[in-house]
This record gives structure tokens, sequence and C-alpha cells, in this order.
């Protein structure tokens, strides 16, 4: 790996920076991003589809959710670590060298333009919009009477036997508040039950009321009518304080780290660590305080004293302080018109149900291009499996797929009817932690063996392996995905998934199951780039091998599609390569720390981002001039975490055809939309591309070319 990386940093006699013995110092600090701030960057283009007036409004209003929910995560994890960093040494971190007080800084400008842009949007564009489309939510001012009592009734039998207030005083000290729950601190005037003055309280909101509540009174003008749980307490606080003036009700959040630190060395137990750390998640050291832009200046001091804050950790709120909460609105609304258009997936005809797809895999390989086409072909395939007396054994990895799924009843149907089935689940997969405890017991409850991976290296790659015997002889199949196997995301994301015969690749999938379970040397794979092993230094020789065609006067290329991109040592050799005259395109939907178009050093690359209808997710690397590149599809992002840190598998796409279409759906497409797609320039900023001429969106063009092959 050290011979891929270029000397020690150094000036030369003339002081000028980024030079070493005559050549570039392609590692040099003012070559990289910020990893942090190009992820508020990514942030900003999901709220860019909020404010596209061209989307369906509901569609808008959830992309509103998404940008807030990213935040959150945000947060939780980036932020935390960094300040956690900042309270230890405080040193530099990253290729670009910025300490955390330097990031902190620079976020905290950037989430605050960006938190005022989201409110603005919601009042000033989408709840507007709504109450144009005779949606609305009420507020007290403009209740009817009939409303009112409506409210008033319930709260009192809905919302008032579940709240519990909690006054502050010396005997009840501020509670202690769970991660991102929403909160109330109430000023208040007069004598307690005992006599003492009462000044504070705070009241909790419980996860289990609804954040959206139906108005079944009917409102002029209105045929949706909602009022927001925040609202309601806030109106019916009162109720809650008998005897007291109540002179002020202020919502507040906390976010709190939600990380969870394991000692890989010290776990005898992977799941029962993981499961003891769970329980404090939600009561980590506090990162941020969302409130209400209405709340005194002395209580949001208080506040921020309760939970050990400063300044730059504070986000004033006009409007409800879990905007996030908003995405269950679309579900409340039967409008089709506001909303993006029904489409089915499609499914080839030789992979359909009652069709021998063992047969059909067997002829040649088949590629899925999810959403456009369906996920089903490889749940009926595992389905298949699990009632073929011919095959004898299922393996697969599980990454995010839920306890209820039906790739998890195929494997379980499987083991009840006699096949030997290998579960590698992945338990700390982020967020999905607990979910995936509980599908390890369902599983091993149903005779199937889980295996929880290799410890301090997630299992990331998705793959399934199905051992079948054919005419006297074990033969394999396999599917190797870029996304997880969930039905539910499949829906929304882009994803590549491979069926295949191919013996070498089989074999390959065989190995790192082997290797997963069994814990073995490292496998000797034929076809695949296997992380934390192989991956890494074959993708920078494959890098360095177009640089040395096209340093020859040969035809050379370089396409890559990834979610983030922040490797130093990938990012360096695309440098190289770009020097080299390799001309290079990148699509990057999210985080990049790499700089295009740097003088004398990126001038060769560019850079885009496309968002849309569906979450881009894809990872494809091609290597090679047009129409004659070496496809790979992979599971794993051109990140460090990926490369050295996670068991990750990239797989050859052999057949010409298919290749073809690989470069054509998931790269060629994306480099042409002007509909969705943002350009980095080398400042880190992201600009719109404007249309010229005819519109082209990617997404929307492979939606129509997929169904029209539908037959």
């Amino acid at each position: 790996m050290a011979d891929h990386l270029p000397p020690a940093v150094d000036a030369d006699s003339d002081g000028a920076p980024g030079l070493l013995d005559g050549q570039m110092d392609f590692a040099a600090p003012e070559y990289f991003n910020n990893r942090e701030t190009s992820f508020i960057e990514f942030n900003s283009r999901v709220l860019a589809l909020a404010h596209d007036a061209d989307i369906p409004l509901l569609e808008r209003l959830r992309y509103l959710c998404i940008c807030s929910n990213n935040l959150d995560e945000f947060f939780e994890i980036r932020v935390a670590g960094l300040q956690q960093r900042l309270r230890t040494d405080g040193s530099p971190t990253g290729p670009d060298r910025l300490s955390p007080g330097e990031q902190l800084d620079r976020i905290g400008v950037k989430v605050q333009q960006q938190v005022k842009q989201q409110y603005k949007l919601l009042n000033q564009e989408l709840l507007p919009a709504l109450e144009d489309n005779r949606i609305c939510f009420l507020t007290p001012k403009h209740w009817s009477d009939k409303a009112e009592q409506w409210a008033r009734t319930f709260f009192d039998d809905e919302m008032l036997p579940i709240l519990s207030p909690q006054g502050l005083d010396p005997a009840h000290p501020f509670p202690l508040l769970t991660n991102k729950s929403l909160n109330f601190v109430v000023s208040l005037e007069g004598k307690d039950a005992f006599g003492r003055d009462t000044s504070l309280a705070v009241v909790r909101a419980p996860r289990s009321l609804h954040r959206i509540i139906p108005v079944p009174i009917s409102e002029p003008g209105y045929d949706h009518v909602f009022v927001l749980l925040s609202t309601m307490i806030q109106h019916n606080m009162g109720r809650l304080f008998p005897g007291l003036k109540t002179t002020g009700v202020y919502q507040f959040r906390v976010t709190r780290n939600s990380d969870l630190y394991l000692d890989d060395d010290e776990a005898a137990d992977l799941r029962l660590a993981l499961q003891d750390e769970l329980g404090g998640r939600n009561f980590g050291q506090a990162v941020r305080l969302e409130v209400g832009n209405d709340c005194p200046a002395d209580i949001v001091d208080f506040l921020l004293r309760e939970f050990e804050l400063g300044s730059r950790d504070l986000y004033l709120c006009n409007g409800p302080v879990n905007l996030n909460r908003l995405e269950s609105l679309p579900d409340l609304i039967d409008r089709p018109e506001l909303k993006f258009s029904h489409f089915i997936s499609r499914t080839p005809r030789e992979m359909r149900a009652g069709e021998d797809l063992f047969a059909a895999i067997r002829r040649r390989d088949v590629l899925l291009h999810y959403p456009y086409e369906s996920s089903g072909p490889v749940v009926n395939l595992l389905r298949a499996a699990a009632r073929d007396d011919d095959v004898l054994a299922i393996k697969q990895t599980l990454y995010r797929t839920g306890t209820e799924s039906v790739y998890v009843d195929a494997l379980i149907e499987a083991a009840a009817n006699g096949k030997d089935v290998t579960v590698v689940i992945e338990l700390r997969a982020r967020f999905d932690e607990e979910a995936n405890i509980e599908l390890s017991t369902r599983l091993q409850q149903e005779g199937v063996q889980v295996v929880y991976g290799v410890v301090g290296f997630k299992t990331h790659s998705k793959l399934i392996l199905i051992v079948r015997r054919e005419a006297g002889k074990l033969v394999r199949y396999g599917h190797v995905a870029t996304g997880n196997y969930h039905t539910r995301t499949a829906r929304a994301y882009t994803d590549l998934g491979l069926l295949t015969f191919n013996r070498q690749i089989t074999s390959d999938i065989q190995k790192v199951f082997n290797q997963l379970s069994g814990l073995g040397k490292v496998a000797n794979l034929k076809k695949a780039l296997h992380a934390p092993f192989t991956m890494h230094d074959r993708m920078i020789e494959l890098i360095e091998r177009q640089a040395g065609l096209a340093s020859s006067g040969k035809p050379s290329g370089i396409k890559a599609r990834m979610n983030s991109l922040t490797e130093p040592a990938l990012i360096t050799a695309l440098y190289r390569a770009s020097c080299a005259g390799v001309p290079i395109r990148l699509l990057v939907r999210g985080i990049c720390s790499l700089k295009p178009g740097l003088n004398s050093v990126s001038e060769n690359i560019t850079v885009v981002s496309v968002l849309g209808r569906f979450l881009e997710h894809s990872r494809v690397f091609a290597f090679g001039a047009d129409g004659e590149e070496d496809v790979y599809i992979s599971s794993a992002d051109w990140m460090s975490r990926n490369m050295h840190h996670r068991v990750e598998l990239a797989v050859p796409i052999l057949d010409d055809e298919m290749r073809g279409r690989v470069v054509r759906e998931s790269l060629d497409y994306y480099f042409k939309d002007n509909r969705f797609c943002w350009q980095l320039n080398a400042e880190g900023k992201y600009k719109r591309r404007k249309v010229d001429g005819d519109v082209f969106s990617a997404q929307m063009t492979l939606l129509e070319e997929l169904n029209r092959a539908r037959s």
C-alpha cells in the first residue's frame, strides 16, 4: 500500500508548496475537500430538490424530511466524533489536515444557514402550497369553536393520561431526556400544592403518540385537516398544571452521541457486548440543542447549561423542532397527483415465477437493475432453492434486511426443508443493530446457522451462494449485489444485482463464505476483488494501468460511480492518472474529498452528483477507453473504511452485452443528465447543470426504457 503513496510533504528550494524533487505532492492538504463540509454540500442538494417546483408537492416535503433526517445522523455520528476528539487531543484529522475545532466551526456556520433555509422553505412555500391544494395544519388562532372542543376532548382522552409533567426543584432535577425526543420547557407562575414557588417544568412527548393527528372536523375550503402533536400539547399545556399560570411553552430537542464503542479485542461475545452498548445509545453525550425560536434567552441559556453545550451547538427553529416527523404526511393523503407516478418494476421473462430459474442462469448471467427491474427474481430463486430436493446448501450475507423479510422467510423455509443454511449477519450495521440481533435470534431458533462475521471488520458484501446437485455433481449458483437485501429499499434505491453460474465467480463467493465462517487465511480469489485484502491495491493498479496507457499515447479512460470518495491513496492515484492525460469521469452521489479541475493536478477529472426520485446506490467501476472497459460492480465505496475495515467484494461483468449495458445505464446516462445533476468545481462547490436543449434525466429514461422492455 505504501508503494502507491507519494513521498512525504516537503517544499522545494523556492518554498513552493506541493513540490518534492520536481514532482507534485498529490497528498498535500489543499488538494482535498473536507469530508464533513462535503456532506453538508450533499445535503444542500437534497434540500434543492425540496425547492424544485417541478417535483410533486408531497415529494418535495419528503425531501425536506430527508434533509432533516440526514442532519440528525450527521450530528449523532460525525459531529459527535469531532466533539469527542476536541475534548481529547484536538489534533487534525483527515487528509485536509483541519483540526476538530476548525471543522466544528465550519460545520456550525454551514448548518445554521441550511436550517434557516429549511424552515423558510416550509413556512413560505410548502405549507402555503399545501393549503392551495386543500391540505392544512390547524393552529389555535385559526380553530373554530367546534375544532377547539374536539382538540380539548382529544387531549383529555388520548394524551393527558400519557403525559408526565416534571416540575424542576431540588427534589426533581432536570430529567435525563432521550436522544431526539420531543420535549417542552414550561415557565410557570404561582405556588404548587405544597406552597412552594414554581417557575419551570419539563414535559416529554411520548414516542407512542403520533406526530401528525388527523382532525375529523371539517373545515371550509379544506379536504385534509391535521394538527401537529407539538401544537396540541403546547395549546393544552395549562391543563397539566392546575392552579398554576402557564406563562410560556417552548419545544426543544437534544441530539446525542449515538455511535457505539466496542473494544473488539475485549468483547468475548460480540452480540452480548453490542446489546450492552445499545442500552445506552439514547443517553450519550449531548451534541446539539434545537429550540423553538420563540424561547426566551434566559431559558435557552438554562438548557445549554443543563446539556453542557455552547452557543455553537444551538439551533433555533422557526417551526416544529422535529421536521423529519412530517414524513408521514404523504402516507395520510390519497392524492396521486401530488406524488411521483406509480410504476411497476420489470421482471425479465426468463426469471418470472414458475420458470426454471436455475436453467435460465445456467444459460446466461442475469443482470437486474433495481428499482427499474424487480428484486423478485432473487427472492423467487431462494424460494425455489428452499423447495428443490437437489439443493443442498444456501449461504447468504445480511446487512440490513429487517426481522420481517421475504428473504428471511425463504431461508427459514429452506432450513425447515432440511437444507444446510448459513447466514452471515453483520450485527454492527449502524442504527440496525437491534433489528439484526432480533433477526439472528429468530434464525437460530429456526435451525439456521448464524455467523456474525469477523471481529473488527464489518461484513458489508451482498452475497448469496446456492449449492445444487446436478447430473451427479455439485454446482454453484451465485448472486452478488451492490445493495442490501431489503424489499423496501429495492423500490427506492438504484442498485445492481448479478445472478451467475460462472465457476470462477461462484468459487470466489464460496471462498469468502468459508473465510467468514471458518476464519481461515486470505482466500486466493480468481475473479473478484476482495477487501480488506486485494481490492484497494488492485484498484490502484487498474488506475495506474490507465495512466501508463495515456503516457504511451494509447486510448485510456476511467469511469466510476459510488456513494462517497474519500480514500486518500485512491484520490492521489486519480490525480496522477489525470496528469498522465487519462480522461476521468466520476459520479459521486454524496461526499467527495477529491477536487476536480485543479491546474496541473486534476484538469482531466470531472465529478458530478445525480439525485432524484431514487437514491443512487450502485457502485460501478470501469477502466479503459469507451467500448473497451473492464467493468466491476461492488458493494464498496472508495472510502478507507470500505477498503481497509470491511469485508467487500467487487466482481467483473464478463458478458460483453451486459458490460455495455452496465456502462450505458449506470454511467453514461448519468454523465448526460441535465435534470438532476450537479457538477463539482475546484473550490468544493456544486453547481446545478442548466438545461441546454432537450431535458435528459437518467432515472426517467431508465424507467421508460426498462418498462418498454417489459414483455
